[in-house]
């Protein structure tokens, strides 16, 4: 296999379930709690935004959750997806090192989103909701749900944060395509998006903004729920098919990761690649080396604070402990729209205080190198997000050059950025910037998050 370039595996071989990693944990996540009460909240608080099968998986201590026979009939439209070995990438390296990546882009809208945003649909419409709301940033998952909502009938309405709004204008057409109404966010449609609006005329939004604004809007209609696309347990569930796939096509390759690379906002892309790797490394069948990489200008996970906090800006959700800047905390308008989140996927902040994971912060402008590196060599422009986990790919691959070292590297490209070229643009003139937070930001960020 060491010439083979593409690990295709058949319809037959797709995941019948998803892997649930709380049972196999060494310790359980702490639970979300009642803002009010401080108690870990009940199926009955979650009722107003989630139908009762998702609200079941949230909390399910199952290993393994099967996939519905009508989600896995519209998964075939695109899974299995490849494994890539990366062997032009590697050569414009010289690095020794096997550089392999798990490409999702092959997905109807371009993006590992669609593995979570179908089972949403499909769960919400088998409890009969008539419409979804959500959130969105650079509108990979705003185009998802939009795809999924369209597979079930289901109406759409997206809020998409204001500065990925203006800068991908195409996302706006595809949702809008797939039949879903579009806001920018913070928008004059909620009381949330006014208080900010009030304050912040200019304001550029933010992922905590426009979830307020989803939020608000779902709980007030008795035939609406609400959709996340990462964050909370069952989207990250729902992502363990990229990982289930990927130890399938690594024993066609007759190969096994060392290291184990890929990029955060919420953390639903590191997660489904990450988790079932981690069960075999907890089960001592295999020791990788399970790394996430987030921006600079919005590092959760590398120098938030591991609290309770609000999922949202105006404090609508429940307290999740979870790695986070502040809920009030406006990243700068980074072109990875997706990851411009204030806080990090409980699960996902668990398991890095467990020790099992470890975070690095990369600049934008190193990540657009990784990604035109990426794209001259494998042929596949990234969006702006995976670059984030590309960079850190390079660099391993880099110090395998000076070491002499033949490690395996694996990554998840979690899309492609034919609706992103802007952010190319901006990178190939040289007009972008980095900007890292000063511990006067933080500081300042910091002082929005509850005390407890």
């Amino acid at each position: 296999m060491a010439g083979r370039t593409k690990f295709l595996l058949d319809e037959s071989d797709m995941p019948t379930a998803w892997y649930n990693v709380v049972p196999d944990l060494p310790a359980p996540p702490p639970p979300p709690l009642h803002p009010g009460t401080g108690e870990p909240v009940g199926p009955d608080d979650l009722a107003p935004l989630f139908p009762q099968a998702l609200i079941a998986q949230e909390v399910s201590t199952e290993r393994y959750i099967p996939i519905p026979e009508a989600v896995q009939e519209v998964y075939r439209l695109w899974r299995p997806s490849p494994l890539f070995r990366a062997h032009r990438l590697e050569k414009a390296l010289g690095t020794p090192a096997r550089i392999y990546y798990k490409y999702e882009g092959v997905s109807p809208v371009g993006s590992h989103k669609p593995n979570t945003a179908v089972p949403q649909a499909y769960y919400n419409a088998q409890e009969g909701v008539a419409r979804l709301t959500t959130e969105t940033g650079a509108g990979q998952w705003g185009s998802a749900l939009a795809f999924a909502c369209a597979q079930f009938g289901l109406e759409c309405e997206v809020w998409q944060v204001r500065a990925s709004y203006d800068q991908k204008p195409y996302r706006k057409i595809m949702m809008e395509t797939f039949g879903a109404t579009v806001h920018p966010s913070p928008s004059d449609l909620t009381e949330s998006g006014r208080a900010v609006l009030k304050e912040h005329p200019d304001s550029t939004g933010s992922l905590g903004i426009a979830i307020s604004e989803a939020v608000e809007k779902a709980a007030a209609d008795p035939d609406a729920r609400y959709a996340l696309g990462s964050v909370l347990n069952h989207v990250l569930l729902h992502q363990t098919v990229i990982g289930e796939e990927a130890i399938k096509q690594f024993e066609m390759a007759g190969d096994s990761p060392d290291v184990i690379v890929g990029c955060t906002g919420g953390g639903s892309n590191f997660g489904g690649l990450v988790f079932p790797f981690l069960r075999e490394k907890l089960a001592g069948r295999i020791s990788p080396t399970i790394r996430a990489v987030e921006p600079a200008a919005c590092p959760s996970l590398t120098r938030g604070k591991y609290t309770y906090d609000f999922g949202d800006t105006a404090g609508l959700t429940p307290l999740l402990k979870m790695h986070t800047l502040g809920h009030e905390f406006i990243p700068d308008p980074i072109h990875a729209g997706g990851l411009r989140y204030h806080g990090m996927s409980p699960l996902l902040s668990h398991i890095v205080e467990l020790g099992l994971v470890d975070a690095v912060a990369i600049g934008q402008n190193e990540c657009f190198a990784a990604g035109v590196r990426f794209a001259r060599s494998e042929g596949i422009i990234p969006a702006p997000e995976p670059t984030h986990a590309l960079a850190e790919c390079v660099r391993e691959a880099l110090r395998c050059k000076e070491t002499g070292e033949e490690k395996v590297i694996l990554t998840a490209l979690c899309g492609h950025a034919h609706l992103d070229l802007p952010a190319y643009a901006s990178y190939l003139a040289g007009d972008m910037v980095d900007r890292e937070l000063t511990d006067d930001d933080l500081a300042s960020a910091f002082e929005t998050i509850p005390v407890r």
